[in-house]
């Protein structure tokens, strides 16, 4: 394996790209990664475990730094798109075997961009969630609670703050009222699970993306995809992002012992990577780049 600069602009960004390929002249295929919300790094441990796995498969891989945090999906996939752009202008890729991987927020970038865009030829989703991302956080923060051990009348107060939060980030409920709201909840022993800032932004529209719909774009996905979920995912409706992504083309494989992240017990390092992810990964690689 080896590993070059690669240098990427989008109409409002130039960046550069790490690119680690195969030995040998190519032409390759290859695999753009794209970011979970929490982390806008290119060394993404799953990002690392996939440049350590997939070049020796002989399919190259290229991560980025995202431009930051709360990015709009739409300038998410132009950088995206930038960088499918800046693989498609190399002799060693192969132009018609470019694909993308996403994961958890970085799956609906991926599956958008590829509504987007004839230059992708299959995805992996990891963590595809099937609904909205603020329908996903009222899942995600109330089960965690749950889990914790809070009562259901503290979930229902949990909730019913994300939900004023949400109304205020639409703009359709006063920032005075809705601090008032935060404020009381402050020193509740489940606060910190609802994930809801204790000092709200100065003005609605900081969450663009809050109803973006995963169903919609699902639905107008063409090319072959794969689709990997934990059986124990602590942040999705699991059964209900399934029944949204479920039909021809797409390959669903559901990973024993794992939860949103395809990790044995969710530990986030490399050397916790769940052997059924990496296995259904590569071999499915291996056949949709298939020459």
């Amino acid at each position: 394996m080896r590993s070059e600069r690669l240098a990427a602009a989008s109409a409002d960004r130039e960046f550069i790209a790490k690119l680690s390929l195969p030995a040998g002249a190519g032409p390759f295929p290859a695999v753009v990664c794209l970011h979970p919300a929490d982390d806008a790094s290119r060394d993404h441990f799953l990002f690392r475990h996939l440049e350590a796995i997939l070049p020796p498969a002989n399919i190259a891989v290229a991560r980025f730094d995202r431009r930051g945090n709360d990015v709009p999906f739409a300038a998410q996939a132009r950088d995206a798109e930038a960088v499918i752009d800046a693989l498609r202008a190399r002799a060693d890729i192969d132009t018609g075997r470019i694909g993308l991987w996403g994961f958890s927020q970085g799956a609906w970038i991926a599956s958008l961009v590829a509504t987007r865009s004839d230059r992708v030829a299959f995805l992996v989703l990891v963590a595809a969630t099937g609904v909205s991302p603020a329908a996903q956080m009222r899942y995600g923060t109330a089960k965690q609670a749950r889990a914790a051990g809070h009562s259901a009348l503290d979930v229902e107060a949990l909730l019913r703050l994300r939900v004023a939060f949400e109304e205020y980030a639409r703009g359709t409920r006063p920032r005075a009222e809705v601090q008032r709201l935060v404020d009381a909840a402050k020193d509740e022993p489940w606060f910190a699970r609802a994930w809801v800032r204790p000092e709200l932004p100065a003005a609605p529209g900081f969450w663009p993306d809050m109803d973006f719909d995963p169903a919609a774009v699902a639905a107008r996905v063409s090319v072959p995809t794969i689709l990997l979920y934990g059986e124990d995912d602590e942040w999705q409706p699991l059964e209900e992002s399934i029944a949204v992504w479920a039909g021809p083309g797409r390959t669903i494989n559901r990973l024993r012992g794992t939860g949103h992240t395809p990790t044995l017990r969710g530990e986030r390092d490399i050397s916790r990577v769940a052997p059924d992810y990496t296995d259904s990964l590569v071999t499915w690689l291996r056949k949709v780049t298939a020459p």
